[in-house]
């Protein structure tokens, strides 16, 4: 178990560099923008990522409600 949590740790480590290098558009853009432009970027940003977060709780609930029908 224990190394299976130390594997986890070191690959979710490795993504995040490569998650980091993949913005280099975004991030000279802003660099060569004002401080509106870098807000709207960031807000855009923001509202793009709430939207898989809504569709996992929508299906989350959809399968909570699903088993607790059967249950009963």
């Amino acid at each position: 178990m224990l190394k299976s949590k130390k594997l986890l740790i070191v690959v979710f480590l490795l993504l995040s560099r490569i998650g980091y290098s993949q913005c280099a558009m975004c991030k000279a853009v802003v660099e060569n923008g004002d401080i509106s432009m870098a807000e709207g970027v960031n807000n855009g940003i923001t509202y793009l990522m709430v939207f898989p977060y809504l569709l996992i709780g929508v299906l989350f609930f959809t399968l909570y409600r699903y088993r607790k029908r059967i249950k009963n």
